[in-house]
């Protein structure tokens, strides 16, 4: 496959053909940063690992430049780290036998442009590449900008995706915002027990930024482990890990359908139900 920028890559952990590879796929995780997938994508990480009938393939957008930088990492320039992240991503993807890893380079200010037509391309022809069952992406409530800009690119690509060819889900999940908010009937729940080890050798494996003072490896176990136990207030835990996301699936399906409008529906869903309780004791 043609990639549009120079230092984009396509590394296939196990080295079989490219046409193969894509082909196999049965999810796909588009995330804007090294190390969102294994933060946002982990259920379809989990669910392929160690099968032969499901294949997870991860996308990220931007190249990891700018990143903070501490400890061992301080007297890098922002091209080693880019070199030192495209690594972990590719250690990442050999760790979770995912089906293929893209690399497609672009910085945050390009991805962030409202018509960048190569990356859009890029984003076409990996879809229509892998034609996964479910896209994992970021929220639209997220707070990280380029996350949302992201976001936004798979929702825009998707929409001009023939309808034979678009997946059956698309989920927006969570990094830098937690959806725990979500009223329960609207959380798309994924149960991420099992292979505990797998989950912290992933998140383990970026370096840099861990080493950079963010335990990412952490919080995000510990996020897991929280949700697991804060889901249900009235019984036992039936999990050690759970995962949310948001189900974007509508927005492809309704393409006159406002990403604004529609995630502001699930936050005054949330604010009618704490407004409810409160009136009903006060």
């Amino acid at each position: 496959m043609k990639l549009h920028k120079v230092g984009a890559e396509l590394y296939i952990p196990d080295g079989l053909n490219e046409a193969l590879a894509l082909k196999r796929t049965t999810s796909l995780g588009i995330a804007a940063h090294q190390d969102d997938l294994e933060i946002m994508a982990y259920d379809g990480i989990l669910k392929a690992f160690g099968r032969e009938d499901a294949w997870f393939t991860g996308v990220v957008v931007t190249n990891g430049q700018g990143s903070p930088q501490n400890d061992f990492y301080t007297a890098y320039d922002d091209q080693q780290i880019v070199e030192i992240r495209k690594k972990e991503q590719k250690k990442a993807a050999l760790i979770g036998e995912y089906a293929a890893q893209f690399l497609l380079d672009y910085s945050s200010v390009e991805l962030k442009e409202q018509e960048n037509l190569e990356l859009e391309a890029d984003l076409r022809s990996i879809i229509l590449a892998t034609k996964p069952q479910v896209i994992y992406t970021h929220n639209p409530a997220d707070k990280h900008e380029t996350h949302v800009a992201t976001m936004i690119k798979v929702i825009k690509i998707l929409r001009t995706i023939p309808p034979v060819d678009q997946p059956q889900a698309v989920y927006g999940c969570e990094v830098w915002r937690d959806l725990d908010w979500l009223l329960d009937q609207e959380k798309v729940i994924f149960n991420l027990e099992g292979h505990e080890n797998l989950a912290q050798a992933l998140l383990g494996i970026f370096d840099s930024q861990i080493s950079s003072g963010k335990r990412y490896d952490l919080a995000i176990m510990g996020r897991r482990r929280a949700n697991a136990t804060f889901n249900a207030a009235t019984r036992p835990d039936t999990t050690t890990a759970l995962g949310y996301a948001m189900d974007l699936t509508p927005l492809i399906y309704n393409p006159i359908l406002s990403i604004a409008e529609y995630t502001t529906r699930f936050i005054q869903a949330f604010a009618t139900e704490v407004a409810g309780v409160i009136n009903k004791f006060s």
